[in-house]
């Protein structure tokens, strides 16, 4: 099943700088293969059920294996039977309809 996330993971613990952790994770999906568009507050991730949860599961490992104590993660999710639609599939049906 495949399934469309966007996710934000945020170490605690760590001083008030994200940004080396936020690499760390871009660098777990770019090895990943998943289709994924970050963005200022989180990243969007679509692919094979499995294989994003792994990638969300590595980016947790990692983010403990840099020092973080703790993490708290938000994640919102979708999956759809019907069709397959992809993130740009989305974009693209919003921005055709403000060009109307």
């Amino acid at each position: 099943m495949n399934v469309m996330i966007d996710i934000c993971i945020v170490p605690l613990g760590v001083g008030v700088s994200v940004s080396e952790y936020v690499t760390a994770c871009q660098k777990v999906l770019q090895k990943s293969g998943l289709e994924h568009q970050m963005h200022a507050y989180g990243t969007n991730v679509e692919g094979e059920w499995d294989e994003v949860m792994a990638a969300v599961k590595r980016c947790h490992e990692i983010v403990h294996e840099m020092g973080a104590p703790r993490i708290t993660t938000s994640m919102r999710l979708g999956t759809r039977t019907d069709r397959e639609q992809t993130m740009d599939d989305k974009i693209q049906s919003v921005k055709s309809r403000l060009e109307e």
